[in-house]
């Protein structure tokens, strides 16, 4: 990130003030880190790539990078909904990687997932149904992988997941239901990691997570009146760590901490308790806390950091801390003082350190910062002055910078970038101008820009490509 001698118009109320074309895409190359590990935004003005994607947040990835560049699904009169490919450039650089389902309605494709230089998807193809599909970014790379369940019944993979190498996923056959499959990409090498619940009915694995441990958890289905949290280990042998009813459940998000791994039960219906629970390598799970809520959570510098609220029918949510011990998880800090709560959220980790939005009854909804200590858990700057809320959402860790969307009056809500200093927290050019919001979200970086979608003056809907390079490598 360059700094700018003076920012008074891109920096808009923080707390630290003014310092003295071919048919085959140019392939995106992924860049290793320089020396210093720095990137930079070579300009604060994002361009419009001139196609709508469409979003499937939050239920399945909406991009993911291949090879060839940006891979995402647009619908288009006049191939439908089918998977588009850009390397950052409008025109011929954002193109229709293939017409997998020819006529109007187009091939539906979702779950957008990258493993290695391919990004796996599911897509409907008019022999086969709704099926597993890959592609390298190129039209030659582009194929399903196999039929699943043979005929144009379709398997309908979901919950796509990249684990050492493979990928991983929940797809359905006449013989044994909905089940955790695995595929290299090619046919032979697509088979069915374990049938959890012999016969046609589904265990339906979901979310999906990486144990520091290096093994692979998941949620599965029994019967629909459990739910079971499962590990696989590098063998492929699969284990139950702990089960519970399905009503109430096991909340998401998993979330992996060293080799612990922690998750939270119950809090179905309004005024049941929610339990913290952790798992230290699969071993039998322990509870660390009992509260009336807990929302978003993270892994930050080998703690767990959550909000929560604790004691019956409180919404006193403040940002806590957990060790995996019951004595270790406490409250890092209350930003605002009494019953009403900061309530932190919209959580993202960026190096050693967890920036979210919070109210502290001051200086309103501002984006804030915690290590996971008291004494560095702090407003990071407050965009909107006073009382005001700038209310930073969206916020994406990118190599070393971190891109939101905040909500500054007379400009609405629009993108911001920092390297997570405050000097160094800026305003992107508007993209809706005036108090219009573009709204942008989905940050993601392939090769030399940082995608992301946001509505332009219209109120269209498009994607924007952000130049980004390694710090030195922007054009003069």
């Amino acid at each position: 990130m360059r700094f700018w001698s003076c920012v008074r118009v891109v920096m808009v109320g923080l707390l630290a003030g003014c310092s003295s074309s071919t048919s085959t895409p140019e392939p995106v190359e992924e860049v290793a880190f320089v020396a210093s590990g720095l990137w930079d935004t070579c300009s604060r003005t994002a361009m419009s790539l001139g196609v709508t994607p469409v979003e499937d947040q939050p239920f399945s990835p909406f991009m993911a990078v291949s090879g060839g560049g940006m891979v995402f699904g647009v619908v288009d009169a006049a191939s439908g909904h089918e998977p588009w490919v850009s390397n950052g450039g409008p025109g011929s650089g954002t193109r229709l990687l293939k017409d997998l389902f020819p006529g109007p309605q187009g091939s539906n494709p979702r779950w957008f997932t990258r493993v290695g230089s391919r990004v796996f998807f599911a897509a409907d193809d008019p022999a086969a149904g709704r099926e597993l599909f890959v592609t390298d970014g190129t039209v030659g790379g582009t194929h399903r992988v196999k039929d699943i369940w043979p005929g144009p019944t379709g398997s309908f993979p979901t919950s796509l997941y990249a684990y050492g190498g493979l990928l991983y996923f929940t797809a359905g056959d006449e013989d044994h239901g909905r089940e955790l499959w695995r595929s290299d990409g090619t046919s032979n090498g697509t088979t069915m990691v374990v049938d959890l619940v012999q016969g046609v009915e589904d265990s339906a694995p979901d979310q999906l997570t990486r144990g520091g441990d290096g093994a692979l958890y998941f949620l599965a289905m029994e019967s629909g009146l459990f739910t079971r949290l499962m590990r696989m280990a590098s063998n492929l042998g699969v284990t139950e760590v702990f089960r519970t009813t399905s009503d109430p459940g096991i909340q998401r998000p998993l979330v992996s901490v060293g080799r612990k791994l922690f998750f939270a039960t119950g809090g179905t219906h309004g005024g049941d308790p929610v339990s913290l629970r952790v798992t230290d390598s699969g071993a039998p799970s322990v509870e660390v806390g009992v509260f009336s809520m807990v929302g978003d959570r993270a892994s930050v510098d080998g703690l767990f950091l959550f909000s929560a609220a604790q004691g019956a029918g409180s919404e006193n949510m403040e940002l806590w801390r957990s060790d995996g011990t019951t004595v270790g998880t406490v409250v890092i800090e209350e930003a605002r003082a009494g019953e009403m709560g900061s309530h932190p959220e919209n959580f993202e980790v960026l190096g050693d350190r967890l920036f979210f939005a919070a109210d502290d009854g001051t200086h309103g909804v501002e984006p804030w910062e915690s290590d996971g200590t008291a004494a560095r858990t702090r407003l990071f700057g407050d965009l909107e002055l006073g009382a005001g809320d700038s209310s930073p959402s969206e916020l994406t860790a990118v190599e070393d910078h971190l891109f939101f969307s905040a909500d500054v009056y007379g400009r609405g809500e629009e993108p911001w970038v920092s390297n997570g200093l405050r000097l160094g927290t800026v305003a992107l050019t508007e993209l809706a101008p005036g108090p219009a919001s573009s709204s942008p979200r989905g940050f993601l970086r392939a090769g030399w820009s940082v995608f992301f979608t946001a509505a332009d003056g219209s109120g269209v809907r498009r994607m924007y490509a952000l130049p980004f390079r390694p710090d030195g490598g922007c054009p003069p």
